[in-house]
């Protein structure tokens, strides 16, 4: 392939990675929202990010109300890890903390990226969580 081409691509190889990060982040957001609607998980939380100068290697999910227990037994380090780097790339804020209620971790954050994705024309193949409506429970 000659550079000139490459360099002419380039826009579009651009644009085609952004909507690739941006159906990855909805992907992992609306795997979260159901993991989250399938627990019946509720309440107010804070997301801190990682911040190894301060010896905090991990991002920490803190129950603001309810049980922190719950919130541990359903997420892990790596869990919350994947979920500070999407809340970080949906909103352009690296490094920031995220208080948000849990069952509307959809509604506040894959909308846009649904948006956006709708915007470009990409076809969905797998529904993602409805917005601004309740969630059946799993019937397991």
């Amino acid at each position: 392939m000659k550079l000139s081409i490459l360099l002419n691509q380039r826009p579009a190889l651009l644009r085609q990675a952004r909507l690739a990060n941006v159906a990855f982040a909805g992907a992992k957001l609306a795997d979260f929202a159901d993991r989250i609607a399938r627990a019946r998980l509720a309440g107010e939380v804070r997301l801190q990010p990682a911040a190894p100068d301060a010896g905090q290697f991990w991002p920490a999910l803190t129950a603001l109300n309810g049980r922190q227990s719950v919130i541990e037994e359903h997420f892990d380090d790596e869990d919350l890890m994947d979920l500070a780097d999407v809340l970080a790339f949906v909103t352009g804020e690296a490094g920031s903390e995220f208080t948000f209620r849990l069952e509307e971790l959809a509604e506040k954050f894959l909308g846009p990226l649904r948006h956006e994705l709708e915007q470009a024309g990409v076809e969905f193949d797998r529904p993602l969580p409805h917005l601004g409506q309740p969630r059946p429970a799993d019937p397991r």
